[in-house]
């Protein structure tokens, strides 16, 4: 009886820490948090975006080569300091064991492979497991579509060789996972028939998401005993959650069956920034898929339409995701030095998806796009195919360029139907070129 309540509360722990977020993300609430939000075009205003291709100087940029080597760097540099906080460099101790080296799974479709990532010399803290599964009959490398997830490896799939592990509950205490609920189950099969492997990592391995979650994460490694979180140009939790995607690519650049150049990131909502902010900084992830991302990702902050800076970074919700810097430009969204088109800018030329949905006007959609619409003039500079148009498409009318943007008739996160343009795009630009 007692192993019975554990389980069915740990469902519901997991089933309440995405719905809470689906739903806040959903509704039209009008206050959050004691701050007004306007779902009023009228209302937006006026504003004008930095842009990207002129830097700090004044000076315009002419060529790729001076994108590359002065303005990139740049813009990369004000994220670091103003939106996500500074990042280590990869640890000199990490290690990788790999623990399931090939076992046929999935009613003989995949070969599954898993891997702790032992982040220090410590192999009882500071480590992440990465769930992989790659086609069955692929002869040799593959590109992988990686999942940062809300969910344990063990609810992926209904695979009982998974490693079962641990989540996160809000008091600060792992819980074991229930592997038989069918929260966070995906499709899996849909990628590996078409030649493409599917990964999934925790994101609470790499740091629970909650106010002190810095405590038990990777953040607790490296802050020093009088730091004080969020500390004015240091990492956040989102960067802590970069970080550790990271580590993963250390890890596929060393297994041979995985194509490292051709890996898709992919993450919803806080996770869909997340994405976003790692392919910005990490050039080695050579696609990006980022569902919702919002405000403080793919949503310009000066259009003043759904959550916004203030609501982001309140004491009351999600300031521990970033760096402190950020909560300076909560009353006038203006001053800040950067905005998501300059984000959206630093995957170019390598494909990014947004994928967003019509009634998610919380995470403003429109916003997205006009992001992309922004950040179009260095896909071009770079010789790539921006979106082509300034004209935000109907709901269920993909655009599928280098720089791609999608929305779906439903509300927050990646609903089934995404999946196969999600695949569409994948093949599109890893499988012909």
């Amino acid at each position: 009886m007692k192993s019975s309540i554990l389980r069915s509360s740990v469902i519901l722990l997991t089933v309440t820490v995405w719905t809470s977020v689906a739903f806040s993300q959903n509704q039209p609430n009008k206050v959050v948090a004691g701050i007004p939000v306007n779902y009023d075009e009228a209302l937006v205003g006026t504003y004008t975006l930095p842009d990207p291709l002129v830097m700090l100087n004044g000076k315009k940029v002419k060529n790729a080569k001076m994108w590359y080597a002065k303005r990139r760097p740049e813009i990369l540099n004000l994220f670091y300091e103003f939106q996500y906080g500074r990042i280590p460099e990869k640890p000199k101790d990490m290690s990788f064991n790999v623990f399931d080296e090939g076992t046929p799974a999935l009613d003989g479709k995949a070969l599954r492979k898993q891997v702790t990532v032992y982040f220090t010399k410590d192999t009882s803290n500071y480590k992440m497991d990465i769930l992989i599964y790659l086609p069955a009959d692929s002869k040799g490398p593959v590109p992988l579509f990686l999942n940062v997830s809300f969910s344990p490896n063990a609810t992926v799939a209904n695979d009982p060789g998974i490693k079962a592990g641990y989540m996160w509950g809000r008091d600060g205490k792992k819980i074991p996972v229930n592997r038989s609920g069918g929260f966070g189950r995906t499709n899996i099969s849909q990628f590996l028939s078409e030649g493409i492997g599917y990964a999934n990592i925790y994101y609470g391995d790499i740091e629970p998401d909650f106010t002190k979650g810095y405590k038990y994460g990777i953040r607790s490694y490296y802050m020093k005993p009088d730091t004080a979180y969020p500390a004015p140009d240091k990492w956040g939790a989102i960067s802590a959650w970069s970080w550790g995607l990271s580590r993963a690519m250390d890890y596929f650049e060393t297994d041979p069956q995985i194509d490292a150049k051709k890996v898709a990131l992919f993450g919803v909502s806080r996770l869909g920034k997340t994405v976003l902010w790692t392919g910005a900084r990490d050039t080695r992830f050579g696609m990006v898929i980022a569902s919702c991302g919002g405000e403080g990702g793919a949503a310009l902050s000066r259009r003043n339409y759904g959550e916004n800076i203030n609501h982001m970074t309140h004491p009351t919700r999600y300031f521990y995701q970033f760096a402190g810097n950020w909560r300076n430009y909560k009353d006038d969204f203006s001053k800040s030095p950067v905005d998501a088109h300059m984000l959206v800018a630093l995957m170019a030329p390598r494909p990014l998806l947004l994928q967003t949905g019509y009634t998610d006007t919380w995470s403003d959609p429109k916003g997205e796009f006009l992001s992309a619409v922004a950040a179009e003039p260095v896909w071009t500079l770079l010789g790539k195919k921006g979106l082509g148009t300034d004209v935000w498409p109907a709901a269920g009318s993909p655009i599928l360029n280098d720089l791609g943007y999608y929305m779906h008739a439903g509300g927050h996160g990646a609903m089934p139907g995404d999946y196969p343009i999600f695949i569409k795009f994948i093949k599109q630009h890893f499988f012909n070129h």
